[in-house]
């Protein structure tokens, strides 16, 4: 049986002249969580945008279980669904409550009803340690509580596949443990995940599988054992100073 859900083939993406992307193959696998480390303005918030076409590639293929989804005739918010995206700066509905901010989707996008949106709702916000909170504002919390506020709203869509752009990365640094710590739950259910991030304690500890980008390639992947104990390139080993 085939697991994987994503298959990336040859993805490239350039701004002007400048090629940040150059060429990249990576297949996601049902329940893998998948790391991505490198140096800023290595590609790898870029890569993460082109997978759920946030940002749209100049060559390559994404197949989402078989189907390029970056052909003309694919309806590419059908596939949008089945990809939840944890962004920097939360992206809340600021005059949302906490509840509505994880129903809204459902309703407008999966057509759900509002009773069914809110059971899914309340469902992800006590998974994540939010369901006290339901009734608040984001402005009445914490930068911790958004991001696992915005971390329920992407999984009341029940996607495939989520998507964490250094979810950490606005955080300051007493909040980041609860968001990795729910992040890490989620690896322990068997949530697929593709995470950018700069916490390596994280990678080492969370991931299946850890990939190096440098210069808009993937420089290297493995373990975290291979990637962190022995890695191959001069460039890894600076990066992570070993």
């Amino acid at each position: 049986m085939n697991n994987t859900i994503i298959n990336i083939r040859g993805l490239k993406k350039t701004f002007g002249n400048n090629e940040v992307l150059k060429g990249i193959d990576l297949a996601v696998n049902k329940g893998e969580v998948i790391t991505i480390i490198g140096s800023s303005g290595s590609g790898k918030s870029t890569f993460l945008r082109c997978i759920n076409l946030l940002e749209e590639p100049n060559e390559g293929e994404i197949l989402f279980h078989g189907e390029n989804i970056l052909n003309k005739n694919v309806n590419v918010n059908r596939y949008r669904e089945n990809l939840g995206m944890v962004f920097q700066q939360f992206n809340l509905f600021e005059n949302l409550s906490t509840i509505k901010n994880c129903t809204i989707a459902q309703e407008k996008v999966k057509k759900k009803s509002s009773s069914e949106a809110l059971e899914k709702a309340r469902y992800y916000l006590d998974l994540v340690g939010m369901g006290a909170y339901e009734n608040a504002k984001p402005s009445q919390l914490s930068g911790g509580q958004k991001q696992r506020v915005a971390i329920a709203r992407a999984l009341s869509m029940e996607p495939e596949v989520i998507l964490f752009d250094e979810p950490t990365s606005a955080l300051d640094p007493e909040m980041v443990d609860e968001v990795l710590q729910t992040m890490q739950r989620l690896a322990e259910l068997g949530f697929t995940m593709i995470v950018v991030t700069h916490e390596m304690d994280f990678a080492r500890k969370v991931s299946d599988r850890v990939i190096f980008m440098d210069k808009g390639v993937i420089l290297e992947e493995g373990s975290p054992e291979d990637i962190f104990s022995r890695p191959k390139f001069e460039r890894t080993r600076d990066f992570l100073r070993i």
